[in-house]
């Protein structure tokens, strides 16, 4: 409810504008008046021409937007298998996994709609159909999306489970500035929202969004080592116990090991680079996204009830920066 003051005078739309700069704007401010969303003194208004007086009452009510249900779009996919029950496919960087704020368009569910038209499951809803489980926009790797309903039931279960109780598994690999203590390690640090909505980090507080995770890591490469121990980066592969949005980022940020390229959790290590070899740091500074790949899968055929297993290869510009580090 919004009271027009002394020096309130002139059009309504012109009034709500100015009262409510820069969260509506006016052209919406008309179409919700013309829609008789707005109301003077208990009464709906019915132009947005309509003069306002000193000491009025103005209701405004802005109705919940309402997505647009995703179409189809002929997106590449990398498909690795496929059946009746489910697609397992190797997913591109760049390629967010549903539609959301900013993404409405472009996403990996767009693309899965154009190849399997309505043969995807709807548990998910319109927004996210056959989709189990998610990777980030820029992590690339293994992925499984469900067909039909009782697909995606079954996969979500085991996923669910992580792996206690199945044959589910789920390997990463990631490339880190420096090098974790010992060739193995577990890192269990429960995660909830940071200060912003996106990111993620560790907490101890207890809050309603905090979430128990572990991931449990093992060096594979370590690159230009020193006689001290300490080396410049590392291949690391991760294995998750639990599956928490950026939980490998953030964990291994965490121990002081975050992944080359993330800008979210590893920003402050980018002055890094500059200590190495000229056509190296060339390598590092121009890598896009964080280093991070789902080069492992592993889970029970929701129909046949077989054990599947699928790996991906590096991609090309993870290989490219193995390669660069290696040559230290």
């Amino acid at each position: 409810m919004l009271v027009a003051g002394e020096d309130a005078a002139g059009r309504l739309d012109a009034w709500l504008a100015q009262e409510l700069e820069p969260d509506v704007s006016r052209s919406r401010l008309k179409a919700l008046i013309e829609a008789g969303a707005v109301t003077v003194n208990g009464v709906a208004a019915k132009q947005a021409k309509q003069k306002i007086h000193p000491g009025d009452r103005v209701e405004l009510i802005i109705p919940e937007a309402e997505d647009a249900e995703p179409e189809g779009e002929d997106i590449p996919l990398d498909i690795l298998y496929e059946d009746d029950d489910l697609i397992v496919l190797n997913k591109q960087a760049g390629l967010v996994v549903h539609p959301g704020a900013g993404n409405w368009t472009g996403t990996l569910v767009n693309a899965l709609i154009h190849h399997c038209g309505d043969s995807l499951s709807g548990i998910g809803g319109v927004k996210r159909p056959g989709i189990v489980h998610r990777l980030d926009r820029d992590t690339t790797g293994v992925m499984v999306v469900a067909k039909n309903d009782h697909a995606h039931r079954h996969l979500s279960e085991q996923f669910a489970d992580h792996g206690l109780t199945g044959p589910l598994e789920r390997a990463y690999q990631a490339i880190v500035w420096g090098k974790p203590d010992g060739l193995r390690g577990t890192i269990n640090a429960s995660l909830g929202r940071a200060r912003d909505r996106i990111r993620r980090a560790v907490r101890t507080d207890g809050g309603d969004d905090v979430r128990h995770a572990v991931t449990h890591y093992l060096v594979v490469e370590r690159y230009e080592e020193k006689p001290d121990g300490t080396c410049a980066a590392s291949l690391v592969e991760c294995r998750l116990e639990t599956g928490r949005t950026h939980q490998i980022r953030v964990h291994m940020a965490h121990i002081g090991h975050p992944l080359i390229g993330d800008a979210d959790y590893g920003g402050a290590f980018r002055t890094k680079a500059n200590r190495l070899p000229e056509a190296v740091r060339a390598v590092v500074d121009a890598f896009p996204r964080q280093a991070l790949h789902a080069f492992l899968l592993v889970f029970e055929h929701p129909t046949s009830g077989e054990t599947l297993r699928f790996e991906a290869p590096l991609p090309r510009d993870m290989a490219l920066l193995r390669q660069a580090l290696a040559g230290l």
